[in-house]
């Protein structure tokens, strides 16, 4: 009998991904969306990325869900024996009041595990992110963080964002330790994702390629972030399903640390007239510019930082072959240039 995998948050960059791999591995997906309105859209971006599309009105389905109300989460899941939860806040700009992304998170989270076990489904796999693991300090020895690394809500490079993953996916595991809980979990842990995007719905998840890529910036500042490519990111979440391994398991996906430099280079050698600046930039006039932008600020604690994470579990667990953080960079250009035409 094939399987039925619900999948929350199915009309974000990462879940299209998904989308295309699951249905591809012979998996039915039920999607929640906000509003049955972006039911078209999504069908639209992954039909063309599927093997075979016959049919795709009994494999693919969507429910109208709002993760921050109790409303209409009774029945939703009956069926499926797996929950995919990838839905989750993301801002463009950092909130005055951290609650604001905090609560939304943890307690989207916490409906969505709830309506899981009442649906009686025992596999989840949840994506977290590295910023629940990266923000504090190694220890002594340790060059790269790894799964056993948690972030700390006041470390100096923390943000609103960060704390709102990490309390989620510590929220998910209590949820499980739970007398009488019998949800099996992983957490799918991602750095910054890049790559290729389904269609120009891809929201703020390629805002940090876009900024470099459009030339805004006359210089790139001391900064770098590690990347991971979003094709890479969803087949960790699909072998999951098959990986008993897996199970009880936190894993990263990351491919490799990237300075913003490096990226601007890599940009402006294939797009040789766009303008993209790729020089790097003094601290000092970095701080300078973060006292009129507040994007900037939040990046002022990690200059000349390198964050080195750790991919060894998601290669011996899940044996994956990591995309080229260089590919995934020149997929998100070519797909920024493709949408914005």
């Amino acid at each position: 009998m094939t399987e039925t995998v619900f999948l929350t948050g199915a009309s974000g960059f990462i879940a299209k991904h998904i989308i295309v791999q699951l249905l591809n591995a012979g998996y039915q997906v039920r999607g929640s969306v906000r509003s049955l309105s972006r039911s078209d859209e999504i069908i639209k971006a992954v039909t063309p990325q599927l093997d075979d599309a016959s049919k795709l009105e009994e494999r693919l389905s969507f429910v109208a869900l709002d993760l921050s109300k109790d409303d209409g989460w009774d029945g939703v899941m009956e069926g499926c024996s797996v929950l995919l939860h990838t839905a989750s806040p993301f801002p463009l700009q950092q909130p005055d009041n951290d609650e604001e992304i905090i609560r939304p998170a943890v307690d989207g989270t916490e409906r969505a595990l709830k309506a899981a076990q009442t649906a009686g489904i025992e596999r989840v796999v949840l994506t977290s992110s590295a910023v629940a693991v990266m923000h504090s300090d190694l220890p002594r020895g340790r060059q790269a963080y790894d799964e056993a690394d948690w972030s700390e809500d006041f470390y100096p490079t923390q943000n609103a964002y960060g704390r709102s993953k990490t309390h989620a996916e510590k929220a998910a595991w209590a949820f499980v330790a739970k007398d009488g809980v019998t949800i099996r979990l992983t957490t799918i842990n991602p750095v910054l994702v890049l790559g290729p995007a389904l269609d120009g719905n891809y929201g703020t998840s390629l805002q940090v390629a876009e900024r470099i890529f459009s030339g805004k910036d006359p210089m790139q500042p001391r900064f770098g972030i590690p990347v991971v490519d979003v094709r890479d990111v969803a087949a960790m979440h699909v072998k999951a399903l098959s990986t008993p391994q897996s199970e009880g398991q936190r894993i990263l996906a990351s491919e490799s640390f990237q300075w913003m430099k490096d990226m601007a280079e890599t940009m402006k050698q294939a797009y040789p007239d766009r303008g993209i600046k790729a020089r790097e930039a003094p601290d000092f006039l970095i701080k300078m510019m973060a006292l009129f932008d507040s994007d900037i600020k939040t990046i002022i604690p990690q200059l000349g930082v390198p964050k080195h994470i750790s991919n060894q579990r998601a290669k011996d667990v899940l044996g994956i072959d990591f995309i080229p953080a260089r590919d995934a960079i020149l997929a998100s250009a070519e797909s920024i240039k493709s949408y914005q035409a």
